[in-house]
């Protein structure tokens, strides 16, 4: 027990602290507050009427003081000041209606009353009088007489600057703020760097470098991972680690092997920066445990991040994330076993190797690189000074493709920009085109796992369109029977398309490890996303923009036709949709606030069209007539807010999307 601070909470009034606020009532709030900053032991919680409920939702831990009467704060101060007995040192007294504090503002508190040698230090909230009480204080114990009877004492303040901390709790209307101010603060932008937690998106753990992105975290990460492992007696099988070109990422794989090799798991270590993709391949050729690939993919050069596959290839589902965030997010650093990467690599525990020519062989024996040398087709590639170039590169030499490289020198500023292969990052690569008569223009994200497409003219050919061609492919011209999947956020002119070949198409969450399941469920030929994944049907279970790549350029030389020509030929069998998007910035506020407006607004009707459904399964989506959508939903790896909408004409999209954008500035 500490015997220089202890902890008072006081609970003995409104039963409204027993009502639930998020996952916890109340008074868990407070107590919980009181936890980070002292023991269990060290909590002393006054509570009145309802005190069989409190203890009932407490447990097992705290001291009770019994206030029969409700005789206000300063018999309850009093009540329990007196059962510390002659505890000498520093209480810091939080009232239970009041659970929104901060952590680091109750720290705030303590360290100003220390450093100043004060008798009794108040919170203060900005534009407001330094000696208010908001409902958290630490005094003296020897001065609480003193500070309740307002005698001359030494009283400090410190300040803190976001109102929403003094939100009380009085009845059913404050609840459901308090509840809007906790989701709020899940959302904000850095939550889980500034608490040390790591957090899993729909393609992996991703944060800024040297705020969340750290070797700590990474060490603990990998330490639950080898827990996991060795829960389920699966050391023998170990563990692929890849890196990309990022800041840290080569650091990040080497201490990953570490960490392995100290928990007596086999690792592999790739020796130099490769494709996700590859990773992908290695883990599932090798039955791994798991594979791990640190990249932040198409993020911004200042972040990083893990994606960690499964023994099959296929990303970790969300109930395996989950499980694995907890566990990291509970580890001590002294928990984490690691064993120095020289040892561990003259014991042979961990092993280098280098999958390059494997992965090009599978690859390539999923592609005719016969009729790729046949038609003397001449590429240009932009790689986003990424790890695309050596793989991609090599199976186009060996079909003997004409091929220019832009942007593939190591840069892990990726010119100043993400490198995502978006219409503004490729203009280069159009002009290029245009300027040197190049048959077709390819590119890769950072990892290599996404794709995008250039045409003859130098015209961005959007991978919703890339993915409608591809099924057509593999479907008539490879002769691959079988349904399509796609996720929410991308075209239905693929349903459409599907129709029409007498096959189905199935949408799934943003996410491709949903579209690797219901793939696999499915059987079917071709899965995609908007954002530029895809594999098929005998390939990886992951995103592949390589493979990608060279099944473009096979469909372009067997099919003897341009991209232009060919897209002209499905549009012939699918009719057109036409599609917008916009990426906007999404705040903590605007999470909570625009699915709420949007809720509350009548949706029967999207300006003057017909609402036929609605989804709220991942973001919120409207279902119109004749294949046309609407989509609003919030990233899972950025915090952005995605508009997306697909309709009859482009009028018709505008229309849409201004529409969205309606609940965004309201």
């Amino acid at each position: 027990m500490s015997e220089t601070l202890k902890a008072m909470v006081l609970a003995a009034g409104n039963p409204i602290l027993l009502e639930s606020v998020g996952d916890r009532s109340v008074v868990q709030c407070v107590v919980e507050n009181a936890r980070e900053i002292v023991p269990p032991e060290d909590i002393w919680v006054v509570i009145g009427n309802h005190g069989d409920r409190v203890r009932a939702q407490l447990g097992d831990g705290c001291h009770f003081v019994v206030q029969e009467q409700p005789l206000g704060i300063c018999d309850a101060v009093r009540r329990a000041a007196a059962a510390l007995g002659g505890f000498g040192g520093d209480l810091l007294v939080l009232y239970g209606d009041k659970p929104m504090f901060r952590n680091t503002s109750l720290r705030g508190l303590l360290n100003r009353h220390a450093l100043r040698k004060a008798d009794a230090t108040l919170l203060a909230v900005k534009g407001g009088a330094p000696d208010v009480n908001l409902g958290a204080y630490v005094v003296r114990a020897g001065a609480v007489e003193g500070l309740l009877n307002q005698a001359a004492l030494q009283v400090e303040s410190y300040r803190i600057y976001d109102p929403d901390e003094v939100h009380g709790i009085n009845d059913a209307g404050d609840l459901a703020q308090a509840g809007i101010i906790l989701r709020k603060r899940l959302y904000r932008p850095h939550r889980e760097e500034q608490q040390n937690l790591i957090h899993f998106g729909t393609g992996g753990w991703r944060a800024v470098i040297g705020e969340g992105f750290t070797m700590h975290n990474v060490r603990r990460l990998c330490q639950a991972l080898a827990n996991e492992i060795t829960r389920r007696g699966e050391e023998s099988h170990g563990v692929v680690v890849g890196y990309d070109r990022r800041f840290l990422s080569r650091q990040a794989g080497e201490a990953a092997a570490e960490v392995f090799a100290g928990n007596n798991i086999a690792t592999v270590l790739l020796p130099e920066p490769a494709p996700t993709p590859l990773v992908t391949y290695a883990t599932a050729r090798r039955g791994s445990a798991y594979g791990l690939a640190f990249t932040a993919s198409h993020n911004p050069p200042e972040w990083n991040g893990l994606k960690v596959f499964r023994g099959d290839g296929s990303l970790l589902l969300d109930h395996e994330t989950r499980q694995i965030e907890a566990e990291t997010n509970a580890l001590p650093p002294e928990r984490v076993i690691r064993l120095d990467l020289d040892l561990a690599l003259a014991a042979r525990v961990v092993e280098q190797h280098d999958f390059t020519n494997e992965y090009v062989d599978a690859v390539e024996a999923l592609i005719d690189l016969e009729a790729i040398r046949n038609a003397g087709l001449k590429l240009i590639v932009d790689p986003m000074y990424g790890v695309g170039q050596l793989t991609l590169g090599t199976v186009l030499t060996e079909a003997r493709c004409r091929v220019t490289f832009i942007h593939e020198r190591h840069n892990p500023l990726f010119g100043g920009r993400s490198p995502a292969p978006d219409a503004e990052a490729l203009r280069l690569l159009s002009s290029t085109m245009r300027d040197d008569g190049y048959d077709l223009g390819l590119a890769m994200d950072g990892d290599a796992d996404r794709i995008a497409i250039v045409d003859e003219r130098g015209e961005y050919v959007s991978v919703n369109d890339l993915l409608l061609l591809l099924y057509w492919y593999l479907h008539e011209v490879r002769g691959d029977g079988g349904g399509v999947v796609r996720n929410l956020a991308t075209t239905h002119l693929l349903d459409r398309l599907a129709k029409r070949l007498g096959e189905e198409c199935y949408e799934v969450r943003v996410g491709f490890k949903h579209v690797v399941s219901a793939m696999l469920a499915h059987n079917a030929v071709l899965g995609g996303e908007s954002s530029g994944g895809l594999t098929i049907r005998g390939h990886i279970l992951g995103k592949d923009g390589i493979f990608a790549c060279a099944l473009v350029v096979e469909m372009m030389a067997k099919t003897g036709q341009r991209i232009s020509e060919l897209l002209a030929r499905v549009y012939a069998l699918t009719g057109r949709l036409y599609q917008a998007e916009e990426s906007l910035p999404a705040t903590p506020e605007m999470r909570i606030a625009i699915p709420r407006r949007l809720c509350e607004a009548p949706r029967e009707r999207i300006a003057s069209y017909r609402v036929l459904k609605t989804s709220q399964e991942d973001g919120i989506k409207m279902y119109l007539e004749n294949d046309n959508w609407a989509l609003l939903r919030f990233s899972g790896t950025e915090p952005v807010l995605r508009l997306a909408v697909e309709a009859d004409s482009e009028q018709k999209a505008g229309e849409l999307i201004a529409w969205l954008r309606q609940f965004v500035k309201a």
